[in-house]
């Protein structure tokens, strides 16, 4: 039985204005250490799913440079999305093509994006995630062991035993600051985003139950893309199939995972200096400088007297913000 991986590589380059953009959105950048999120993404496949079975999902303009960035998987796997959807027609195409092409093919489902911590653990668990989709016949999703109270992100909360896995009771979108402290207190995984399962099962769970890509189904099935994104309405994969199957479990992760939403982020997964400072590129601080993230793509930045805040100069952009008001960069480059 063999394994692909679909890895979902688009974006709109919002989230790390002014150093990402529409054409370099944050899969390309070194935010983690010295290369691309995407790059990373590939490599930490190895010895779990070779490069000629994994799949990359992006948008049109970004073909060339995701085929750039990872030159090991064939330009054939890189698959440009008609239209942007979200990722239950991007992971539905994806699956029938396994499907298609490897009767009996098993598939994970990952983002471009993430920070993980421990590339042994992570296969480790996608491992135990294939297992336990192909024991049980199921849908799998990846949960990670909190380390914070986070309300940005999904949590998962597990129900009755199957097997070594746990029956998904329910989810949690982005709860509020008490109630993720009570989920965690009670056992409750951070949805990573990593999905485990045979592309055929996939299929058939989606058809029954996404209700918003029935338009395009049979455009799918005769392998037309384009009829099939313009079609559906676009929908999460963990609303329009994972929430409304009853073929659906999770294991658990013990690798370090973060989901780099904002550029706060690069103070939990970078290293910082004495202060809590990280600091990239080519960049002077003063002594009073704390907490603070501040990164340069080429020009000199010198900052003093300031704490919590970032400080991003690159593509001819300055930009600086206090930390912990991601959504103000959103509406910033909206405006911008």
């Amino acid at each position: 039985m063999s394994v692909w991986a679909a890895i979902l590589a688009g974006g709109s380059g919002t989230r790390f204005w002014p150093l990402s953009t529409p054409e370099r959105p944050k899969q390309f950048l070194p935010l983690t250490g010295d290369r691309p999120l995407l790059a990373q993404a590939v490599a930490r496949l190895r010895g779990l799913v070779p490069s000629e079975r994994v799949i990359i999902l992006t948008g049109p303009a970004l073909v060339e440079r995701v085929a750039a960035t990872v030159p090991e998987v064939p330009e054939a796997n890189i698959f440009a999305e008609p239209r942007a959807a979200s990722t239950a027609p991007a992971l539905a195409w994806a699956a029938h093509w396994i499907a298609k092409h490897d009767p009996g093919g098993q598939m994970l489902s990952l983002h471009a994006d993430w920070a993980v911590g421990d590339d042994t653990a992570f296969r480790a668990a996608a491992t135990h995630a294939l297992g336990v989709a192909a024991e049980h016949d199921v849908l799998v999703t990846v949960g990670v062991k909190p380390s914070r109270n986070e309300t940005a992100y999904g949590y998962i909360v597990p129900g009755e035993p199957l097997g070594s896995a746990r029956k998904v009771k329910r989810f949690v979108e982005k709860p509020s600051p008490a109630r993720a402290t009570l989920l965690r207190r009670r056992g409750a995984l951070w949805n990573s985003g990593m999905f485990a399962w045979g592309a055929a099962r996939f299929l058939g769970e989606a058809g029954a139950y996404a209700e918003e890509l029935a338009a395009g189904w049979t455009a799918l099935n005769e392998g037309d893309a384009a009829r099939f994104f313009a079609a559906v309405t676009p929908v999460a994969v963990d609303v329009a199939v994972l929430e409304r199957t009853d073929r659906l479990a999770v294991v658990i992760g013990t690798f370090p995972w973060d989901d780099i939403g904002s550029w706060d982020a690069l103070l939990r997964i970078r290293r910082r200096d004495a202060k809590g400072n990280v600091t990239v590129g080519n960049v002077t601080l003063g002594e009073d400088v704390k907490n603070s993230v501040v990164w340069s793509e080429s020009e000199h930045i010198a900052v003093t007297g300031i704490e919590d805040m970032v400080v991003v100069r690159a593509n001819g952009h300055t930009l600086v913000m206090p930390t912990g008001q991601p959504g103000k960069l959103k509406e910033l480059v909206q405006r911008i």
